[in-house]
């Protein structure tokens, strides 16, 4: 599935997107890395190449593209993993945040996935084939509390995904989208209820290999923590009494971490 692959991976210094290049060297593919600065520690990996990419930036992402299909050859693979996550601001309200961070949350946490499909999606209709993996997580299908800018743009990020899957599916193009709870990345390194939520704190490479699994049988929705599905059915079936437990979750670890409760 991977053999002799060109996989080109955004936000791969570290974390999920180093795991996701990892699994894919060992399957036999041969690897590009990119993140804010190039990424250190592959010069003596024939499989594998670095390059600089800030991917809010459309011409960096072009720019990435280019330079992996004149070094490695054509992409057969793209995973949209670069991330971002702000807190709602230092009075902790919903839309706290300033504008620079929602703006970051959205281009980085969305709009890569649609600057690199511009530049991938032509020549993968008319190849027939082609697989985009986004790196969204459960924030995009239910919500993370303590941060209104990172699930809005992570609930942006799913529905893209979608789009790509329902757009392109008829022309051989395979899309997923990965929706993790918390993993042991700098992301998460610091958060309260990321270390004592109810479900277990994965590594990067659980992800990888939920990933490579769902890859075997296409399917679209990745779910490292397979709960995420059983929370996600609470949403949908009663929105009701979905927010009251989110709230009382809010409280614990939001509120509560800055002496709000009472």
């Amino acid at each position: 599935m991977l053999e002799n692959k060109v996989v080109a991976i955004t936000g791969a210094s570290g974390g999920i997107g180093r795991a996701i290049a990892d699994m894919c060297i060992s399957k036999g593919a041969r690897v590009a890395i990119s993140d804010l600065t190039c990424p250190r520690d592959v010069s003596q990996n024939n499989d594998v190449k670095s390059y600089k990419c800030d991917v809010s930036h459309e011409g960096d992402i072009k720019a990435f593209i280019g330079a992996v299909e004149r070094d490695l050859g054509p992409i057969d693979m793209f995973v949209a993993n670069a991330g971002v996550g702000y807190g709602d601001g230092v009075n902790g309200m919903v839309a706290g945040g300033d504008n620079d961070t929602w703006e970051k949350s959205f281009q980085i946490n969305l709009m890569q996935s649609v600057y690199a499909s511009r530049a991938l999606l032509p020549e993968w209709v008319k190849r027939g084939e082609g697989r985009f993996v986004v790196t969204a997580s459960a924030a995009g299908l239910i919500n993370q509390v303590g941060s209104a800018s990172y699930t809005a743009s992570k609930h942006a990020a799913v529905a893209f995904a979608e789009s790509l899957a329902i757009s392109h599916g008829g022309d051989g193009i395979k899309a997923h989208c990965i929706c993790p709870q918390y993993v042991n990345t700098n992301m998460t390194k610091d958060m309260n209820i990321a270390k004592n939520g109810p479900d277990p704190f994965l590594e990067p490479g659980d992800v990888a290999t939920a990933l490579f699994e769902a890859m075997k049988t296409d399917r679209f929705l990745v779910l490292p923590h397979p709960k995420v599905a059983e929370y996600e059915m609470f949403r949908v079936s009663d929105r009701d009494k979905w927010i009251d437990a989110m709230t009382r979750i809010h409280d614990k670890f939001i509120r509560g971490a800055k002496g709000g409760l009472k």
